[in-house]
């Protein structure tokens, strides 16, 4: 038989494993995004591995290996002033004839149908550095959005 139909293994006809990825730029976070940070890396430390496949705990570990490197560079932010739009703000605005209402959060903390969106969200980046009663620019529509109130998140 020909080498050429020969194979060692199965594992080198495998897909490759690769690391979950990162959302590009800083990590920005609240102090609710710091604690869900902290709660997810505790979650998995203290998940238990015995009776898991191998499979099993590789996904674990590159869960946890995600979740540290979260933790490591997340960067804590002050929270805003009363009157811009900035990050870890709440947000009261009107866009299409309806009020919403949206805290502005870091990447992971982001749940957007708990009205929580990512700063790096478009809609979130239009609005920032805005200012109560302002109207912006969103989709290709001049003055689209109208923001009503600001603040920071409640704690």
């Amino acid at each position: 038989m020909s080498v050429a139909f020969r194979r060692e293994s199965d594992d080198e006809h495998m897909e490759p494993k690769f690391e979950l990825p990162l959302p590009p730029g800083p990590n920005l976070v609240t102090e609710r995004g710091l604690a869900l940070i902290q709660a997810k890396v505790d979650e998995l430390e203290a998940a238990p591995t015995e009776g898991l496949s191998e499979e099993e705990r590789t996904r674990l570990r590159r869960e946890l290996r995600y979740w540290r490197t979260r933790q490591a560079t997340a960067q804590l932010m002050p929270a805003p002033s009363d009157d811009e739009v900035a990050f870890g703000s709440r947000v009261t605005f009107k866009l299409n004839g309806q009020k919403r209402q949206i805290d502005i959060v870091g990447d992971d903390e982001a749940e957007p149908t708990a009205g929580r969106l990512a700063f790096s969200a478009p809609l979130a980046r239009a609005m920032m550095g805005a200012y109560d009663g302002e109207r912006v620019d969103f989709g290709g529509k001049t003055g689209a959005i109208e923001v009503l109130k600001t603040g920071p998140i409640p704690a």
